[in-house]
């Protein structure tokens, strides 16, 4: 057994069993002129190996992606019969020889983009993409993080001939796509151009880490700096739904960035805003403009996708908006709710079982059972621990479905080691993701951690102000004033978090204990009066039972507030 590094090719006559049904003499007589006249020449030319024949598809190795593209071209613009139009796929990857086979993800992914290809296009991986030269790759446009069957990762695809409709359709994921445009500079000067690249290149990168997201790659974006063009046909070029544009323009020393989030199927508006900063620190104004645009725009696009999706019958449906519905309707803390969500969860995954996002949700939908002190469901804890270790498994697993994962095993499962061990993990993949520090200062707390934790709870509100889950980022604030005595603000965190999610039942008992402990003891027994008016059928009992209020070092102050306010314990 053999193993080696190789560009592979994998070819297709479109529509070849339809030809032999209309005209198999002719079909033939055809196919053969192709092979005689274009390809056994061109391989000769470029060096290929052809290492299996099939009749109407063949697999060629080659020592480089470039001469492997050149190749493909080749072919594609051959004077050769109008009935064979050819499908290509290239990708550089690892190939296994035993005896007269072949096989291995080189050969795999090849094939797989060969399916997806168009008659008379080539379609090249972000691999072999990424081993051509500047100009080589410049023939190439695309770059869109698409999800192949059978194959674990996302991966980038690139398209010949660059531009066309029909190329950007053939690969659209069932994800989001969003294009950032190069910021145009605007002040005249030549030095500023480098910063305003500057500032594209790393939101492009900050974009990428969330893997929900399907970003267009620098080289296919570039592609439109400083043409004048539609934001609608930017969007059919690329293969997107939405794109960034922005600004960049210099006064003396003072620079003021814009930026334009645009639905591209539509030309709506989703979001806009302008920074201004100095040039004392160019990279750190930088920084700050990169992750303030992406912070804000990560929100904007999934709310206008659960919008999108929530207009859209549930059996017409793929798993990625089944679970953007789920979302909105776990938002809304009610039984109702709750069980609309984890069924529409469990569909997203019949359609998608290695999807951990969902998985993900699935298990924090029986957390948020337990917490606002619902009946379980099923196997309840077990199922959403199972779920937990579904996400762990999967290379599919971004950092938010980590961070998911993390939280059950956290809450449920009781093993705060490993929890804090994979909250690094999503922190390290996705550092600008809110609810992943919003989560990961919830495990803090329960590792008596308190000034840790605020930090992770208040970077959490900061990275995304408008955050339809911020209140649960106040929670983890109150949570940690309580556990540092500060009970004033510990009272403030939980009136802020009830002002977003005022049913949210863990909240109003943090608020009971937190105002018995700062002395208003009148307020505190109104806030008794609100849960039960609210919940009358909750078992108190239980809900004081759950984990944040389990920490052995401020167990008792809980316990000693909910009995100074009546709160029947």
């Amino acid at each position: 057994m053999e193993k080696r590094l190789a560009a592979v090719l994998a070819a297709d006559v479109a529509g070849y069993s339809a030809l032999m049904d209309q005209d198999r003499d002719g079909t033939l007589k055809a196919l053969k002129i192709f092979r005689e006249d274009h390809l056994i020449p061109a391989l000769a030319v470029h060096e290929g190996q052809l290492i299996k024949s099939m009749g109407d598809g063949w697999i060629v190795e080659f020592r480089s992606a470039s001469a492997a593209t050149e190749f493909a071209i080749a072919v594609q613009l051959a004077d050769r019969p109008k009935e064979i139009q050819i499908r290509i796929g290239i990708h550089t990857g690892e190939v296994v020889s035993e005896g007269e086979d072949i096989f291995g993800d080189g050969i795999n992914i090849a094939a797989r983009l060969e399916a997806l290809a168009e008659p008379g296009q080539i379609l090249l991986s972000d691999t072999a993409h990424n081993s051509l030269d500047r100009n080589a790759a410049a023939s190439f446009s695309g770059g869109q993080q698409t999800e192949l069957k059978n194959i674990t990762r996302p991966v980038g695809v690139w398209q010949w001939p660059v531009g066309s409709a029909t190329t950007s359709a053939s690969v659209k994921s069932e994800k989001p796509g969003i294009a950032v445009l190069p910021f145009d500079n605007m002040s005249g000067d030549p030095e500023q151009e480098f910063f305003a690249d500057g500032i594209t290149e790393d939101i492009i990168t900050e974009l990428s880490r969330f893997r929900w997201l399907m970003v267009v790659a620098r080289n296919s974006s570039f592609t439109f700096k400083g043409k004048s063009t539609d934001i609608r046909e930017v969007g059919q070029a690329l293969g997107v739904r939405y794109v960034l544009e922005g600004s960049v323009r210099r006064a003396g020393q003072r620079l003021r960035i814009t930026g334009q989030l645009i639905d591209a199927e539509n030309g709506s508006h989703l979001w806009a805003d302008r920074f201004d900063g100095t040039l004392d620190d160019v990279f750190d104004l930088q920084d700050q403009v990169t992750q303030e645009v992406v912070t804000a725009i990560e929100p904007s696009v999934r709310h206008a996708e659960t919008v999108r999706a929530r207009a859209k019958p549930t059996e017409n449906l793929d798993a990625y908006e089944l679970y953007l519905q789920a979302q909105s309707h776990f938002h809304l803390l009610t039984d109702e709710d709750n069980r609309e969500a984890i069924r529409l969860t469990r569909l997203a995954l019949e359609r998608d079982p290695d999807y951990p996002s969902a998985a993900g949700l699935l298990a924090w939908l029986h957390i948020q059972r337990m917490v606002q002190g619902l009946k379980p469901i099923d196997e309840g804890p077990k199922a959403a621990v199972a779920a937990a270790e579904r996400v762990l498994l999967s290379d599919r697993a971004d950092g938010i479905a980590l961070a998911y994962a993390a939280h059950s095993i956290s809450m449920l499962a009781q093993d705060l080691p490993r929890a804090r061990a994979v909250f690094k993990q999503a922190l390290s993949e996705n550092p600008n993701a809110a609810i992943v520090h919003m989560l990961a200062g919830i495990n803090l707390n329960f590792l008596d951690r308190p000034e840790e934790a605020l930090e992770h709870a208040t970077h959490s509100i900061n990275l995304s102000p408008k955050d339809p889950m911020r209140h649960a980022a106040y929670v983890g604030q109150a949570s940690s004033f309580f556990q540092l005595g500060r009970y004033a603000e510990a009272v403030q965190a939980n009136r802020n978090a009830l002002a977003i999610r005022a049913k949210f039942v863990i909240t109003h008992l943090m608020l009971i204990a937190s105002l018995a402990q700062n002395g208003d003891l009148e307020s505190a027994r109104a806030a008794v009066a609100e849960l039960k008016e609210l919940r009358p059928d909750l078992d108190i009992k239980e809900q004081t039972r759950l984990p944040i209020f389990s920490v052995p070092e401020c167990s008792e102050q809980w316990r000693e507030g909910w009995l100074n306010a009546g709160l029947p314990i």
